[in-house]
């Protein structure tokens, strides 16, 4: 008789904004569901590849308990080692869990998990570096430098905001050129954004009809040149509608190319990893995670 339970790699901070006690009713619930976990803390973004990939082949998944940027730093070794991963949302944004429909509630998200149901995705890829969400350039890599790890931990998804409208405030837009589907189009922008999934920016919309395994990207060139027109767009930017607005470029594809005359440094699902020029491209089926079908979640 074969052993149908699964070896789970459970990666975790469990200093992590979100994750106080319940922790260890979540690993519970799990083994309870048929999956012997190896609980170990989780390391620094720099070493999680390294110990994921060391460890690969003791276990049928992984499981990190963490945010989006952890999940990031993740993403490249699981592609390698071919595991599923299993979503336990700790960090400020969850945005890859909100696109997932994967709940806040860890031992809501412990029972997707259990239940063992599997959705391929996408990711996209700039300058050979993957990511979930998306890749930008302009205000929020900007913000991504204003927010540190202290004003996350103390002030949440408000510390965001706050940083946000002080970026408002000394907005500036730069010239840039995208190159698509044999065109190349001249710009003045505040911030180009390329989505894979659907959400971003702690529950930003790329696009109305984004989904993470649709096989394009969604980019969209904010070319505002008054900080309230921003704020006017706010509405429209949870929807996923700003496509519709004159001031904002948008278009799918599965490449592209953004150059900048001076460089700038791109935000990869809130980290800032990359800079330009920067080559973008889709990586259709790259990956699985533990996840419900669309829809499914109330």
């Amino acid at each position: 008789m074969t052993n149908s339970r699964r070896r789970a790699l459970l990666l975790v901070n469990r200093n992590a904004r979100a994750a106080g006690t319940v922790l260890d009713d979540t690993i519970a619930l799990l083994n309870e569901g048929g999956i012997d976990v190896r609980e170990e803390a989780c390391p620094a973004p720099d070493q999680l590849a390294q110990v994921i990939r060391l460890q690969s082949g003791a276990f049928d998944c992984v499981i990190i308990g963490g945010g989006d940027g952890t999940l990031n730093a993740a993403a490249p070794t699981l592609v390698e080692a071919g595991l599923p991963l299993g979503i336990l949302p700790l960090g400020t944004a969850n945005d890859l869990a909100r696109t997932l429909e994967i709940p806040p509630d860890t031992i809501a998200a412990a029972r997707i998990i259990a239940a063992g149901r599997i959705r391929t995705l996408d990711l996209g890829e700039v300058n050979g570096r993957l990511f979930w969400n998306v890749a930008s350039i302009g205000l929020s890599a900007e913000l991504a430098r204003e927010i540190t790890s202290e004003t996350k931990q103390r002030w949440g998804r408000l510390g965001y905001g706050i940083a946000a409208l002080r970026l408002l405030a000394r907005m500036r837009p730069f010239t840039a050129e995208i190159s698509h589907d044999g065109v190349t189009e001249r710009v003045r922008t505040v911030q180009i954004a390329v989505g894979n999934g659907r959400h971003y920016g702690g529950g930003m919309v790329v696009e109305g009809s984004a989904r993470p395994d649709d096989g394009v990207l969604h980019l969209y060139s904010l070319e505002v040149d008054h900080w309230w027109k921003l704020l006017a767009l706010y509405p429209a930017f949870r929807q996923g509608r700003h496509g519709e607005w004159r001031d904002v470029r948008a278009f799918a594809c599965t490449e592209v190319e953004v150059r900048t005359k001076r460089r700038r440094t791109i935000n990869t699902d809130g980290e800032l990893t990359e800079s330009t020029p920067a080559r973008f491209r889709v990586r259709p089926g790259a990956i699985r995670v533990y996840a419900p079908h669309p829809g499914s979640v109330p």
